[in-house]
């Protein structure tokens, strides 16, 4: 079966240049060019899309989402990378918004809140005790103070770019990406610069993020199962964790 490049512009909301850009790049070509130069798509091209689409959404730019088309995987492992990736952010999701209704609903009947309730999926004081032990009171208090600080809508900027970072690390991981490489080191880069914007951040004497604390960091997400969950589990956490210490012995 096919569907020609009007077809799949409708179905999937994707602009036509948009699709003949990623054919020139050799991102996603057609299965077929036909009379006039029309162009189709069959259900392997439509798979490939859906995973472009998809990456991008994570915030990967079209060199590196190439770099992860390409990789070893096959395309039933890949999906099922991409579906546990949407897996979390809607469990995430589904929990703010049960503590969202529950807290209208309680709000409405003049019902007394819960604050566990509450805040269910928007939790930032479960690693306080981690926090405290390896880097002191003073540092978890300041990023505490900050947190509390914040507008819901900060909030949900900050969180989202969390997500957002924590998806590309597992999707260049699951790519087979190399820690030093270009992409991997841009999304160190990132990583740092979203550490240096939390207050407590342990510093280098030029106001960065310091080495030793980065690259604990990077130690913590594969020694500690939680922090991993959140760059795909044990092999993507050591790929954060190579790529960090390579950033932080190059530039911090």
């Amino acid at each position: 079966m096919e569907w020609t490049i009007h077809q799949v512009t409708r179905i999937t909301g994707t602009t036509s240049r948009t699709l003949r850009h990623y054919g020139q790049i050799g991102l996603l070509e057609p299965s077929r060019t036909g009379h006039g130069g029309l162009r189709y798509y069959d259900e392997d091209a439509l798979v490939r899309l859906q995973r472009i689409l998809l990456l991008r959404e994570l915030g990967l730019g079209l060199p590196t989402i190439g770099e992860v088309l390409a990789g070893g995987q096959g395309v039933a492992e890949a999906l099922r990378t991409h579906l546990a990736l949407l897996e979390q952010q809607r469990d995430r999701v589904e929990r703010q918004l049960a503590s969202v209704r529950s807290t209208i609903e309680k709000k409405e009947r003049g019902e007394p809140l819960v604050a566990e309730e509450m805040f269910d999926g928007f939790d930032h004081t479960r690693y306080k005790a981690e926090v405290e032990e390896r880097w002191g009171a003073d540092a978890y208090a300041a990023g505490d103070h900050w947190w509390r600080g914040m507008s819901e809508d900060e909030r949900r900027a900050w969180q989202n770019r969390a997500a957002g970072l924590g998806a590309g690390w597992t999707a260049a991981a699951a790519g087979g990406l190399a820690p030093d490489g270009d992409e991997a080191q841009a999304l160190a880069r990132r990583h740092v610069e979203w550490l240096a914007g939390i207050p407590g951040t342990p510093r280098n004497g030029s106001g960065g993020p310091a080495r030793e604390y980065v690259v604990g960091l990077g130690e913590m997400y594969v020694a500690d199962p939680r922090f991993g969950a959140n760059y795909g589990g044990a092999e993507g956490a050591a790929f954060v964790r190579d790529a960090l210490r390579v950033y932080a012995d190059r530039h911090l």
